[in-house]
């Protein structure tokens, strides 16, 4: 059983930063990082790159929508030739970095509202689909299972990557709970490494209803502002270990 585990990087601005991104990414496989529409900036991204590559992580590109102020939560209606130049815009500033770097981007992890909505809407999956496989189809895309992305690309010809969010709580269909709705976001350590385990042991998940529904996944995903995301990819770490799991990175899968 190989499992990837991955965390959102690079997700500060200037000065500013949310998350220990170089303690973290030295207990994961695959990285996240901010193309600067959300958080990051070119400094950051260069960093963050030099650091995935420096620890063997795969890097991947986490794009937005254009909304630093609503760190890209916020839904926007932008007509869909203009969303995929956004996403081709941010893979290729990545990719620019990687490329200097010695390292190249290997897949691709929708933020925030743009990625809630790549799930349920097939247009804007077709979109941030049709962009990602224009520069590059051999980028593999983390998906939710059974989502709207996940069909996009599969039509196309892409390689998907199932995703299992650790501390996010879900619908009976499969989405996201809201954030601000009772179970969305689960703090409690313990807990989380609870449902990754039973996650990856049954291949299925107590929703926040109650019922039980299918989560054939092969990536854990940490998010890096998370308080005690350090310790939590660690400890996941060694407890996929020890059921027989192999930590392994996106392109391994």
């Amino acid at each position: 059983m190989k499992i990837d585990i991955n965390s959102d990087m690079g997700e500060g601005f200037g000065p500013y930063t949310l998350a220990d991104d170089a303690a973290l990414m030295a207990q994961i496989s695959s990285a996240n990082v901010a193309c600067g529409y959300h958080a990051g900036d070119p400094l950051i991204m260069d960093r963050t790159v030099c650091l995935a590559r420096d620890h063997g992580v795969d890097l991947g590109a986490h794009v937005s929508f254009p909304d630093r102020m609503g760190f890209g939560r916020r839904r926007m209606d932008i007509p869909l030739p203009e969303l995929e130049a956004h996403v081709l815009y941010q893979i290729g500033a990545l990719a620019g970095f990687a490329r200097r770097a010695g390292h190249r981007v290997s897949h691709m992890n929708p933020h925030g509202a743009l990625g809630n909505l790549a799930s349920v809407d097939a247009g804007i999956a077709e979109a941030v689909a049709d962009a990602t496989l224009a520069f590059d189809p051999e980028i593999a895309f983390l998906v939710l299972p059974g989502s709207a992305l996940e069909t996009a690309a599969l039509a196309r010809g892409g390689k998907v990557v199932r995703l299992f969010l650790a501390d996010r709580g879900y619908l009976p269909d499969g989405q996201l709970a809201p954030r601000g709705t009772p179970g969305a976001v689960i703090d409690d350590e313990s807990q989380v490494v609870a449902r990754v385990l039973g996650v990856l042991r049954r291949q299925t998940l107590t929703c926040v209803s109650g019922e039980e529904i299918a989560m054939p996944v092969q990536s854990v995903l940490v998010h890096s502002d998370t308080p005690g995301a350090v310790g939590l990819a660690r400890r996941l770490k060694q407890e996929i270990t020890t059921i027989g799991g192999e930590i392994a990175p996106l392109s391994a899968q």
